[in-house]
């Protein structure tokens, strides 16, 4: 599927996190400004990319976009505000470090906040649709996927490197072999059959 431009400003900002639903690790998010002329036909959301085609993409919305900002919200900060607070915290981060103010921001989902006095639309399922949320999905999960093969490193046993903090069987195994690290996010329900761990 082609995606699309979304208005007519030149200096539209597409942005997205990536790890809201993880166990560990920070919420990651970018945003995009791309060109008016920008194209490419591999470009989409990237659930719907395999990791490779995640890596190929990542250096051409780097050099061509006009700019992008990306930010890690961490575990500690989605244990006091709270994961949808830390996902929108993350996207206002990323925008802040572009280095061009953009004209309209437009974010996949359907929660934000307003972000300085700029325009916003929210779009459900954004990341399908337009390019520049395609592209700051891209940039979220390259960058939080770089984050958890890094601290991998330190805690091999729950094998970050492939489920990269999500709530998968072997994950959930792990914490409840080993209990938990500092990278885990205790606000969140880590075991199924617990409703709290004790900390």
């Amino acid at each position: 599927m082609l995606l699309l431009n979304h208005s007519e400003y030149n200096l539209e900002c597409g942005t997205d996190e990536a790890g809201r639903g993880c166990l560990a690790g920070p919420v990651t998010a970018a945003a995009v400004i791309l060109p008016k002329d920008f194209k490419n036909l591999i470009l989409n959301d990237s659930k719907q990319l395999s990791e490779k085609k995640r890596t190929l993409l990542k250096p051409v919305i780097e050099e061509e976009s006009i700019c992008f900002g990306v930010s890690h919200v961490f575990q500690e900060e989605i244990d006091t505000i709270n994961i949808l607070n830390a996902s929108i915290l993350a996207m206002h981060q990323a925008i802040e470090n572009l280095n061009t103010i953009p004209e309209f921001i437009i974010v996949d989902g359907n929660k934000f906040k307003p972000f300085k006095n700029i325009p916003y639309e929210t779009i459900i399922k954004g990341d399908g649709k337009y390019l520049s949320i395609a592209a700051a999905s891209i940039l979220a999960k390259t960058y939080r996927d770089k984050y958890m093969d890094k601290i991998h490193e330190e805690f091999p046993m729950y094998n970050w490197k492939q489920n990269k903090g999500y709530p998968t069987k072997e994950h959930r195994a792990a914490i409840k072999k080993y209990g938990i690290t500092k990278y885990h996010r205790k606000s969140f329900r880590l075991m199924p059959e617990q409703l709290k761990l004790g900390f």
